[in-house]
């Protein structure tokens, strides 16, 4: 693999509107990040990924843009993104923002003037088709947030129009070159005025199985998984590798997929040298136990599954390219709560998930709050305090399959993406330090036990353990190993034991006992050196006693 400006980097998602206010409207806005760029600095974080900032209604929190050329007011004007973009520079760090192109806003100006004229030239940046009532309709898909995948053309009674997520998110027609060269006329004005790159939004929606057509319907409402028509969708590297030719690599810019559904042979194109994007998510992790009757009837998920995912998905691109490495972000529950039970959430068992996600092959991201071990809500009252617009829908499934109320719930609040949403907790003070206004989302109660000031300067809290993390990644002795080093794994049929080596100038070892048990067990080499620990360890040979949940990190 060729080697890149990017590959020794660390990298922190920021999703903007609860990251930190600084006006008092109680919403975080770009003003809030700037205050704070010298804390991610102390971290240790060179790219910021900032959720979407762009003119937007907000139907699904940003990500049905508007205006893709302007910043959404609540956040503030462009001349605050022009001053981020600068003192960004100023510190080293690089800014990435969201790109949000499989679907735009019904607001945004192209669904306006498809509207007005459905038959002109704007009509083709959309999927819209004639309609009557009690026809058959084109196909179908379920949206991503329930219901029918097509919805009423705005002042047209004749006529629909696609949506595979909200109803206010039109898709955009990628088959359409002119709505293409919008989209990368668009990509290239953002990194021209210095953003450093993009997330790549739900990329595979982009390509559709056309004709449309029907799918096995897989719940009582009539409706199949979109995903069935994916996994049949070809071409979309078409696209992909345009794009890419048109704009990213013009720019040596980063760019980071949301990418499901790739094929093992679609490696090299998607992230190899010279592909589609630097480097992809690793979803492996946040798919374990998914079903497709919803979140009510998914299990929890075991040490041993968690295992197996994280070392077969970087075994499957060593060589190939890079992973970026997550336990949570703004669409998942909180890593700590949704990988770890409940009776076994401690300080030693946030450290080990941690270091064993942080240390594996790839670029790692920390989403905010991870740092300092924030945790899912303990519970809801009422669908009605939840604000997630996903969530609406999987109760609703939930209670169509029988579930009783409280056990949708339940269901629903491990799952929310309102527990990754809630505002990032700096204080025990009022509004956990995030806003003296009202906070739009509620504080996750927790933020007087769980904060950035009373872990700071502690030298045995999770926040110092991610420093030491980072620290570790950058030190120039361990960087080229941990970052380009071989990977392998051992103790593979040993449950709840994770074992993983790194080799390349340096033999490196990470280690970690996912039980609360002690487990003994005898490694096949002797340890040179302890890097670091979640315990309290100073002597290790080849026989260790892990303490559950023990992490160590050895050279060997």
């Amino acid at each position: 693999m060729k080697k890149q400006w990017w590959n020794k980097k660390v990298a922190y998602q920021i999703y903007p509107k609860s990251f930190m206010d600084s006006d008092a409207d109680g919403v975080g806005d770009l003003k809030g990040i700037i205050g704070k760029l010298d804390y991610l600095k102390e971290l240790g974080i060179d790219i910021v990924w900032l959720s979407p900032i762009y003119c937007s209604p907000l139907a699904d929190q940003g990500y049905d843009i508007s205006d893709y050329y302007n910043i959404d007011p609540v956040f503030g004007t462009m001349e605050d993104m022009d001053t981020l973009l600068a003192e960004a520079k100023k510190r080293d760090m690089h800014i990435v923002m969201d790109l949000v192109v499989n679907h735009c806003s019904d607001e945004h100006e192209w669904f306006k003037k498809a509207c007005e004229e459905p038959d002109g030239p704007y009509g083709e940046f959309f999927y819209i088709r004639d309609y009557r009532e009690g026809d058959k309709l084109p196909c179908n898909w379920r949206s991503y947030f329930g219901g029918p995948v097509w919805d009423k053309l705005p002042g047209h009674d004749d006529k629909i129009y696609l949506h595979v997520f909200h109803k206010k998110q039109p898709d955009l027609n990628w088959e359409n070159p002119k709505l293409r060269q919008e989209i990368y006329k668009m990509i290239n004005w953002w990194l021209e005025k210095g953003l450093a790159g993009f997330r790549i939004d739900a990329i595979i929606n982009i390509k559709k199985k056309l004709p449309f057509a029907d799918y096995p319907v897989d719940r009582e409402d009539g409706l199949s998984s979109i995903d069935n028509m994916l996994a049949e969708a070809k071409g979309i590297g078409d696209f992909l590798g345009e794009m890419a030719r048109e704009t990213f690599h013009k720019y040596d810019a980063f760019t980071v997929g949301e990418v499901f559904n790739e094929k093992d042979d679609e490696l090299p194109l998607f992230i190899g040298d010279g592909g589609y994007f630097s480097t992809m998510f690793d979803f492996a992790e946040t798919g374990i136990n998914k079903s497709p009757n919803g979140w009510y009837d998914q299990a929890p998920v075991t040490a041993n599954q968690y295992k197996e995912a994280i070392l077969k998905a970087h075994k499957r691109v060593e060589g190939i390219g890079f992973l970026s490495n997550i336990i949570e972000n703004h669409d998942e529950p909180r890593g700590v709560s949704h990988y770890i039970p409940k009776e076994d959430l401690s300080i030693t068992s946030k450290k080990m998930l941690g270091g064993l996600n942080f240390l594996l092959p790839g670029l790692p991201f920390i989403y905010q709050g991870q740092e300092i071990g924030m945790e899912n809500f303990a519970s809801f009252d009422s669908i009605e305090d939840i604000d997630d617009c996903a969530s609406k829908d999987e109760y609703q499934t939930a209670l169509n399959a029988g579930q009783s109320v409280a056990d949708a719930l339940k269901a629903v609040g491990h799952f929310t993406r309102d527990n990754a949403r809630s505002p990032f907790q700096w204080d025990d003070g009022v509004n956990a330090g995030f806003t003296e206004g009202t906070p739009w989302l509620r504080i996750n109660p927790n933020y007087k036990d769980i904060n950035l000031a009373g872990q700071e300067n502690d030298a045995h809290s999770i926040f110092s353990f991610y420093t030491e993390l980072i620290a570790l990644r950058k030190n120039p002795i361990y960087s080229d190993t941990l970052v380009y080093g071989k990977f392998d794994y051992l103790f593979e049929d040993v449950d709840n034991l994770i074992v993983y080596t790194l080799t390349g100038d340096k033999q490196l070892c990470v280690i970690a006992n996912y039980q609360s048990s002690t487990l003994n067990i005898k490694l096949p080499f002797e340890i040179k050196n302890i890097l670091l620990s979640n315990v309290d360890r100073s002597l290790a040979g080849s026989s260790l006693s892990l303490a559950g949940y023990e992490l160590l990190v050895v050279e060997i």
